[in-house]
């Protein structure tokens, strides 16, 4: 089977993450899917399942012994198919690219690394080839995350979407909760109410100027710097009343270097600052979910074999958003993200360059067949 003809089959399954859209199909269909396509050429094929409906596939072809081991890590789930423009289970190609929800991110890179490992595992190698098709990355990545308990590799490639150049870093993230508080009062007695709505202005001019300092202070080669901004904000009961509370969530994006406790240290250092400086303001600041930034080492041996797969000098970038290559890079699997050319990632229209998955396929060939050799 081609790249093509696999990727079309794989758009043509619906995987909607279901934590993003309620009633979402979830993976439990492409991962029956990709099951059987590996079983079928001689891959052992596990199946992860600790969310029920939520399944992840680990396909291995063992190899001979004394090699090296590599994974290929990629999700099957994909963003919401409503206001897709067109058929988004229904793949077409026209002028070299097809078109479907999941085309560029990532079921290209999905089909890629499917075809280039039954192809590079056609003759034996001494290591050890890891497929592992993931459930959930579009929002917690709990597939990589399950993966990564019971599997493990001496180095993996992520086939996220990157144009085919050689992706050796991208960012993290913390999310953050700020609830400012007040006192709530009927709106004729100012002086018994606080106003937690107008306290949180304070907040959020303090906030714009950290996003300044951040954008005029040092900078990683690769990411620039960090950022933040405010995503959401709610608060007050009615027109009448004094609100006695506002909560603001704000998300930190971070490069390497910035750990959360530095992020959770500043902001709370504004707090402080606001609750010494302005009157009857308070908050508390509560850290949610965080996902450490991404950055590979240039001299990696995985990194060197796929750039000597490519056959040509690389053009080297980084990411803004984050991939399961920190979780990864953080079970101490030395990684780096590789995938197709394409656009319309979460857009109503999306697409990926037919040429460069078939490049991608031969690429991740010679990557497998060279390091497990």
């Amino acid at each position: 089977m081609t790249p093509r003809d696999l990727l079309a089959r794989l758009v043509s399954i619906d995987s909607v993450n279901p934590d993003l859209v309620p009633g979402g199909n979830g993976e439990r269909e492409i991962a029956d899917f990709c099951a059987r396509w590996f079983q079928e050429r001689g891959f052992a094929a596990h199946r992860l399942e600790r969310r029920p409906g939520r399944p992840s596939i680990v396909a291995v072809r063992k190899g001979t012994g004394g090699g090296k081991s590599l994974m290929l890590n990629g999700h099957v789930d994909t963003v919401g198919l409503a206001g897709y423009d067109g058929d988004p289970l229904e793949p077409v190609v026209e002028d070299g690219r097809m078109f479907g929800r999941g085309t560029f991110d990532m079921k290209g890179g999905i089909a890629a690394m499917m075809v280039a490992a039954a192809r590079a595992t056609g003759r034996p190698l001494r290591g050890d080839v890891i497929v592992a098709c993931v459930a959930d990355e579009e929002h917690g990545s709990s597939g990589t995350e399950e993966v990564l308990e019971s599997f493990t590799a001496d180095a993996a490639i992520v086939t996220e979407p990157s144009h085919l150049e050689v992706t050796l870093a991208h960012k993290g993230f913390v999310w953050f909760e700020v609830e400012i508080g007040g006192r709530a009062a009927h709106g004729s007695r100012p002086e018994l109410g606080v106003d937690a709505i107008a306290k949180a202005g304070h907040f959020l001019v303090a906030l714009e100027q950290l996003g300044h300092d951040l954008a005029t202070g040092p900078q990683h080669p690769l990411l620039g710097t960090g950022t933040v901004h405010a995503s959401l904000i709610s608060g007050g009961e009615e027109a009448s009343t004094y609100p006695a509370s506002c909560r603001i969530t704000l998300e930190r994006r971070t490069v390497p270097g910035e750990s959360p406790r530095r992020t959770e240290d500043e902001l709370q250092a504004i707090i402080d600052r606001l609750e010494a400086t302005v009157p009857d303001f308070s908050a508390t600041l509560t850290r949610g979910l965080a996902r450490e930034p991404f950055e590979a080492d240039p001299d990696a041996e995985i990194v060197r074999t796929l750039v000597a797969a490519l056959g040509e000098p690389p053009v080297v970038r980084a990411e803004p958003f984050w991939t399961d290559c920190a979780l990864l890079d953080r079970a101490g699997i030395p990684c780096l993200l590789f995938g197709v050319d394409g656009a319309g990632a979460h857009a109503a229209t999306e697409h990926v360059d037919l040429a460069s998955l078939d490049r991608l396929t031969d690429v991740l060939t010679g990557t497998i067949a060279a390091f497990c050799a």
